[in-house]
């Protein structure tokens, strides 16, 4: 009997259906998932390196994709520069040890190199001479040391460009070449720009020629930026420190000296050998105007001032004054800048015999006009009127030692504001604390006498905090205590003192007078975290607004590009 060929696709079809059913049933089971890929490590290459040099660690079963890759060199994660599968590059990072390295890929378990990796101490850079004046412009680069011997200038017209990471050493009076006994000084003159633009992560420094260990405040003269903006100096008026040139004058307020970002200024402060006022501050500036950029500088243990401004419209944000000798801020000759944001840390064991200040300002030396007379650029204009805001000054954290009749001879501490000589400054929203005298207004009836009394008087001094002082105010020559108290403690001022059993309050960072790793950020429920005034002169755009008095609130600016114990910081690698 034959079979119809429709019968027969009706079987092929239920055959058909039934092993598919079947297959559904009883699908085939996943195959073994593989073992995890496992890293090996053959070898380094090189064996030995410094730190920020790279190496190649060869093997197998490397990811391709370099943030999957781990790779730590003496426990301190590297940062990897190319992957492949066989080849991983990295750069040696900072802190790294001599050891095995350790690599880990995509969670597996670590694993670690068959031999030794050796972190080999960085090479002597090359050092190259700077003397005399430079009729061009200049570059220096990071991979050389530079000595300064002697005054170099950059002159006018011309341009010094320093690199990120660069360091610059400044030779004592022994290495003048001219034979004059002058320390290696840094002089940028009139029309001459200086552009040293360092990072949080490679700042630029200007330190001592001398060896870790071995160096001391005044090793060699520091920075000095000269511009044309104005002063109330005659043109005739020879520079201080053996600085070449006269005062001259001129007016162009927005006159511009370059920029310097992330700097450090180490040891610096003398000047000319022999010659009165003879010392320059770590970093002077002269008639320098508010074209130039200054912010994020750190001046440590100058035998001057740490920074100095005569004349000029200079603005600046961001400094540090670490452990200077004589004043932390100081301005003279008219200057009229803005600052905001400054430190000053000091060592109570160190002052000058002149008096160590936290800010000394007055209008001239040696002083007002005492007849009367109308001020001219001759005799007194433009005066002295800078705005200084949110500025921190930290004397001693124990009791101030009272000022005595050896003050003079072994040098001495004085006032945290010292304000003289028909000077017009103003101060808001600043700490003062650890000082003999918290402000000391020295002046005739007819000058800062009558800035004090007079509604219209240019000295303004309003939301500061003074603590931790013998005498929060005092008076000078015709100024006399009760009319400086009167001024300070006018309730609209809001002027707080703070009296030694009050100034658990401030909450200080328990790191705050550290000389090696100061931490100044106040802690949490600190007064000075609020009641920071506002308006006035601090409308300006320069300003940042803020809430708090002092120079920190919760950012900590400092940390990352400041040493504050560079003495055994080795410079020479």
């Amino acid at each position: 009997m034959r079979t119809s060929p429709r019968r027969l696709h009706a079987f092929w079809l239920f055959f058909g259906l039934l092993a598919c059913f079947a297959a559904c049933k009883n699908p085939t089971p996943d195959p073994t998932p593989p073992p995890p890929v496992v890293p090996t490590i053959v070898s380094i290459d090189p064996a030995t390196a410094p730190v920020g040099s790279t190496i190649a660690i060869n093997g197998t079963n490397f990811s391709t994709t370099p943030g999957s890759n781990t790779i730590t060199i003496g426990g301190v994660t590297a940062t990897i520069v190319s992957a492949s599968a066989t080849r991983l590059v990295v750069t040696i990072p900072a802190g790294a040890q001599s050891g095995p390295i350790s690599v880990t890929v995509s969670g597996s378990a670590a694993i670690q190199s068959p031999t030794s990796f050796t972190v080999a101490p960085k090479p002597l850079k090359p050092v190259v001479e700077l003397q005399g004046t430079f009729f061009r412009n200049r570059t220096l680069s990071k991979d050389t040391i530079y000595l300064l011997r002697g005054f170099v200038y950059v002159a006018a017209n011309y341009t010094m460009t320093i690199q990120a990471g660069t360091v610059i050493k400044g030779a004592g009076a022994d290495l003048d070449p001219t034979g004059q006994s002058n320390a290696g000084t840094l002089v940028v003159e009139r029309v001459g720009k200086l552009i040293a633009n360092g990072t949080a992560s490679e700042p630029i420094v200007f330190t001592s020629n001398k060896a870790a260990g071995q160096r001391f405040p005044g090793d060699w003269g520091g920075i000095v930026l000269i511009g044309k903006s104005p002063t109330n100096r005659p043109g005739s008026t020879t520079y201080f420190g053996g600085v070449r040139g006269n005062a001259e004058t001129y007016n162009e307020p927005e006159d511009n000296s370059g920029s310097l970002q992330y700097v450090r200024i180490e040891y610096a402060g003398t000047g000319q050998r022999g010659t009165p006022n003879g010392k320059l501050g770590g970093l002077t500036l002269i008639g320098v105007g508010n074209g130039t950029v200054i912010n994020h500088v750190q001046v440590t243990q100058s035998s001057g001032d740490a920074y100095a401004w005569f004349g000029g419209t200079a603005q600046a944000k961001y400094l540090v004054a670490n452990r200077a000798t004589d004043d932390d801020w100081s301005t003279d000759w008219g200057y009229t800048g803005q600052v905001q944001f400054g430190v000053a840390l000091r060592d109570a064991a160190v002052a000058d015999p002149s008096g160590s200040n936290g800010f000394e300002s007055q209008n001239y030396d040696p002083g007002e006009n005492a007849d009367g007379t109308p001020l001219t650029r001759q005799n007194g204009l433009p005066q002295t009127a800078p705005v200084f805001a949110n500025m921190s000054n930290f004397g001693t954290s124990t009791t101030p030692v009272a000022i005595t009749a050896a003050s003079a001879i072994l040098g001495y501490y004085q006032s945290g504001i010292y304000l003289r000589r028909n000077t017009g400054i103003s101060i808001y929203n600043s700490l003062i604390y650890g000082y003999p005298e918290g402000v000391r207004f020295e002046g005739s009836v007819t000058g800062i006498g009558a800035s004090l009394t007079s509604t219209a008087g240019i000295i303004d001094l309003r939301g500061n905090v003074f603590a931790n002082t013998l005498s929060p105010v005092v008076g000078g020559l015709a100024v006399t205590d009760a009319a400086a108290n009167t001024y300070l403690t006018t309730a609209t001022r809001q002027n707080q003192l703070v009296g030694s059993g009050d100034i658990g309050a401030l909450m200080l960072n328990s790191a705050n007078f550290s000389t090696s790793a100061p931490n100044f950020l106040p802690q949490t429920g600190s007064t000075l975290l609020g009641g920071a005034v506002t308006g006035g002169k601090l409308t300006s755009s320069f300003f940042t607004q803020t809430t708090y008095r002092g120079a920190f609130g919760t950012e900590n600016w400092i940390s990352g590009w400041t040493n504050f114990n560079p003495q055994t910081t080795d410079y020479d690698r």
